[in-house]
């Protein structure tokens, strides 16, 4: 006796065709579903149109200082010698530490030529509070703002400062664009 292959006849082919359309239908499906749910690789990112500079970054990050840290535009900055983000206000031309608005000294003052200055900040210092950034929207032209900074950002699935930020200043950015910058045509 031989095992010859049991012939193909017209139910078994119908049966193995339904069965077949039926694997490539799941199987399409499944892929379709898949698709659909994948999102783009994203990172947070603080939209500086609107945060309120309200101190949540400093106390809600999971990292100890924050990895949200404060950016100055420079293509904005008016170099004034009195910086209502750098000095306190109502404060002297007098900058020693009472006088400073930044509670860790992140921020540097050089001198350009009068009656210019350059204000840099210490990224090493920087906790996020967003004082300076307050004073410079309320007083000045609004060149320092938040930013989170990626090199040390976790990239947290559900971001405990996203979900404290009043303003829903956080927002998921793609990974090619992790930075919303301000520059000058925005205050032109």
């Amino acid at each position: 006796m031989t095992d010859e292959p049991p012939k193909m006849d017209r139910r078994r082919f119908c049966g193995q065709s339904v069965w077949g359309l039926c694997l490539a239908g799941i199987g399409g499906l499944s892929g379709y579903l898949l698709g659909r749910t994948r999102q783009p690789e994203t990172r947070w990112q603080i939209d500086p149109t609107k945060c309120i500079a309200c101190g949540n970054c400093a106390t809600y990050c999971v990292l100890e200082p924050s990895a949200v840290k404060c950016v100055q535009a420079y293509k904005i900055c008016a170099y004034c010698d009195f910086c209502p983000g750098f000095l306190e206000p109502g404060a002297r031309l007098d900058t020693g530490a009472e006088n400073e608005l930044c509670p860790t000294g992140a921020i540097t003052r050089h001198f350009v030529e009068e009656p210019y200055f350059e204000y840099n900040i210490l990224d090493e210092l920087c906790i996020g509070c967003g004082k300076c950034v307050k004073g410079c929207e309320a007083f000045g032209n609004a060149s320092l703002f938040l930013q989170v900074h990626h090199d040390r950002c976790v990239n947290c699935n559900e971001c405990a400062i996203a979900a404290a930020c009043p303003s829903d200043a956080f927002v998921r950015v793609p990974v090619d664009r992790p930075y919303l910058l301000k520059g000058v045509e925005e205050h032109a």
